[in-house]
């Protein structure tokens, strides 16, 4: 345990350094008329490296034209947050890249293009309850942060859980205040998080053949889901709606966001006990 908190302490004290001289509401919102006037608001506004705002900048125009950023809150909530906080320092020149990036545990960050795509069919709103299953990283988490106050994570494996959090408890230290209201614990997620339930958005950040039930049944009726469902590796990306019926019964539809493009995602694995034991594909 020595070596996985010494570990823990050097990643976070390796993520870039940054005094926030602004702090943040669910109302900030930063200029887009040109790239060097978000880049000024954000260095002053923000203390982050010109360099990665401007590879920030670059990658929002990209996710503009494909259509990945679909509504202003998502668009906004994009730019807000430092992505180069979540990926190793040895990858963090490939921080705005369209890529999975390996984060170790044998998992990977999303590329800006899947979690902008998943983040937007979500159409989060101020207030909305929001759960994510596969904290990983922990980007997906920060920008729904920048979206709502009220995120609540899971992840599987229990030193990356750790990892991550310490990175947010760093983060906030350095004045990233809307971190807090990310709630964290390390717990196999196919069975959701109860005690917090019912969340009016979901999102799943791992791959399986199915739609969990504890999942569904711990969206509100009216509330959207979004999950990678498939065969290992070759998933579809799916928006799941929970709508009650003129009857009070209950419809359950299902779109698929990408229009039937594969996208490949880490397995929803299962916990036996204390050990992860293969996954929670049936």
């Amino acid at each position: 345990m020595a070596f996985a908190a010494a570990f823990i302490t050097a990643f976070a004290a390796a993520t870039v350094s940054a005094a926030v001289p602004t702090a943040f509401t669910l109302e900030m919102n930063p200029p887009t008329a040109s790239k060097e006037a978000f880049v000024e608001w954000m260095a002053a506004n923000r203390g982050e490296d010109k360099k990665f705002l401007g590879q920030r900048w670059d990658r929002y125009q990209v996710l503009l034209r494909s259509k990945a950023l679909t509504n202003d809150q998502t668009k906004r909530a994009f730019l807000l947050t430092p992505r180069e906080e979540f990926v190793r320092k040895f990858q963090r020149v490939h921080t705005y890249a369209d890529n999975f990036l390996d984060i170790g545990f044998g998992v990977t960050i999303s590329g800006p293009n899947a979690v902008s795509k998943m983040t937007s069919v979500l159409d989060i709103q101020k207030g909305d309850k929001v759960l994510e299953i596969g904290t990983g990283s922990g980007y997906q988490s920060a920008v729904l942060a920048h979206l709502t106050d009220k995120v609540w994570s899971i992840e599987i494996i229990k030193p990356l859980a750790e990892r991550t959090r310490a990175i947010y408890d760093d983060t906030i230290a350095r004045g990233y205040s809307e971190f807090k209201n990310i709630n964290t614990k390390p717990a196999d997620g196919y069975y959701g998080w109860e005690s917090a339930a019912p969340f009016d958005k979901i999102i799943v950040t791992c791959g399986i053949d199915h739609i969990p039930p504890a999942l569904l049944k711990q969206l509100k009726t009216g509330g959207v889901m979004v999950i990678p469902v498939g065969p290992p590796g070759a998933q579809h990306v799916l928006k799941i709606t929970k709508e009650a019926n003129p009857d009070g019964t209950i419809k359950i539809s299902r779109s698929d966001i990408f229009n039937g493009k594969v996208v490949p995602f880490v397995p929803f694995t299962k916990l036996e006990g204390d050990a992860i034991a293969g996954s929670h594909n049936k």
